[in-house]
């Protein structure tokens, strides 16, 4: 089994910049791709961006150029660099890490003035 939690997320003016960041403990060693999706009010949750194994990454269009994912294999941990937030932006942000589809218990992102 495998346990993720998730940190780093808050309230934040527009323009501002999180990080969040995802540590995986329990079962790690077989865990290959990781990624973040997130699910606003009354939305779906949405894939926000995904890393590979071999760190190639894909983004949502809405935050291409704005967030960066990344990967530290050595402590199963994935962040996810936010800048230039956006209002829109506001969710709840869960790591999903595979094989297994595991999932963390999300935490909230909040871009307000």
């Amino acid at each position: 089994q495998v346990q993720l939690v998730e940190s780093g997320g808050g309230l934040v003016q527009p323009g501002g910049s999180l990080t969040l960041s995802c540590a995986a403990s329990g079962s790690t060693s077989n865990l290959l791709a990781m990624a973040w999706y997130r699910q606003g009010p009354g939305k779906q949750r949405e894939l926000v961006a995904a890393i590979s194994r071999f760190s190639n990454t894909n983004y949502a269009d809405s935050v291409k150029g704005r967030f960066t994912i990344s990967r530290i294999d050595a402590n199963y941990t994935v962040h996810l660099q936010m800048n230039s937030l956006k209002p829109e932006d506001t969710a709840t942000y869960y790591c999903n890490f595979n094989p297994g589809n595991f999932w963390g218990p999300g935490t909230q992102v909040s871009v307000s003035s």
